[in-house]
């Protein structure tokens, strides 16, 4: 019975090393090997992803995931393409890769708190767009990907609130539906701002 009991604390020893080092990976210091870690965890285990890392992810680690993804997607859409301003389309392409997840952050996180009370601090909140937005980059510079990556990334965001802020489904699906119909109806207002010899 000894060694049959050895090897079952054995098991429960290596099990709980594996699950202490996914909890550290959540909130190590950002670094190329953090980011690959999460691309993979992303890619093959969303759900225990964003499970594992509920509340432990801290603001660099998912600014700088978003940082570099946002650089690659700008390299590659700048090579997929010939464009007369370069430098100008690539900082264009930089700014609007950035900044969308956080427009898309701050309205969703406006809208949990106006429907449903501050659940979640914003940067737990952040850290959901930005790691969903992050790893949809990586191919979105594909044109015909965009049908494709667009619901991904939505569907990881509803899978982060479900499993790394506690929200029921029904309540991630509110919160996504409505910020997207928020932010519809402000770019569609500022639009003739921006652009007004249309």
């Amino acid at each position: 019975m000894k060694p049959e009991t050895g090897f079952s604390d054995s098991l429960l020893d290596t099990m709980e090393q594996k699950k202490k080092s996914e909890k550290d990976s959540c909130t190590a210091k950002f670094s190329m090997g953090f980011y690959l870690r999460t691309v993979t965890r992303l890619l093959s285990e969303p759900k225990k992803f964003f499970g594992d890392c509920a509340g432990e992810t801290t603001f660099n680690p998912a600014l700088c995931f978003l940082v570099i993804s946002s650089l690659f997607f700008t390299a590659a859409s700048l090579m997929s393409n010939m464009y007369i301003r370069p430098f100008m389309m690539g900082v264009i392409f930089f700014v609007n890769a950035v900044s969308m997840a956080f427009i898309a952050a701050a309205f969703g996180y406006v809208v949990m708190t106006m429907l449903m009370g501050r659940k979640v601090s914003f940067v737990r909140f952040f850290s959901i767009y930005a790691f969903a937005s992050g790893i949809t980059l990586l191919v979105s510079w594909v044109p015909f990907l965009m049908y494709l990556t667009e619901p991904w990334k939505w569907w990881l965001v509803g899978t982060g609130m479900t499993m790394g802020c506690g929200f029921r489904l029904s309540q991630a699906l509110v919160i996504i539906g409505v910020s997207m119909g928020v932010m519809f109806l402000f770019f569609w207002s500022v639009l003739p701002i921006i652009t007004p010899g249309r």
